[in-house]
């Protein structure tokens, strides 16, 4: 009997790709063999049988969504009037300028000029 080598085949493994997306619903038992996995992402929410390898729709759940970012955000609207000890007559004891374009900053920093 010969070896037989296959090229770019398909790995298998047991790590469904749903246990990292938002619209995967998981429930493990005690058994490695007791997975059930439903996709919220299509209507009706469907039961998915085998392990997915790739999927059109996945969308990481561990990836932070907007408003988490914007929270997140450093903001570099501010100018510090002290200059930061050991950065003095370096011309880098203030924060850059926000970038243009940003209408709230405009008139954020109309509101405190009055």
């Amino acid at each position: 009997m010969s070896k037989v080598n296959v090229k770019n085949g398909s790995q298998f493994s047991n790590r469904h790709l749903c246990r990292s997306c938002r619209n995967g619903q998981v429930t493990t038992g005690y058994r490695e063999s007791d997975v059930w996995v439903i996709c919220t992402n299509s209507s009706p929410a469907r039961m998915v049988p085998f392990p997915v390898e790739e999927c059109t729709d996945f969308w990481d759940r561990n990836r932070p969504n907007w408003d988490q970012m914007e929270d997140l955000a450093i903001s570099f609207s501010e100018t510090r009037t002290r200059p930061i000890r050991g950065f003095a007559g370096t011309g880098f004891s203030q924060f850059p300028a926000a970038a243009d374009g940003d209408d709230e900053d405009k008139q954020d920093e109309a509101a405190i000029t009055r």
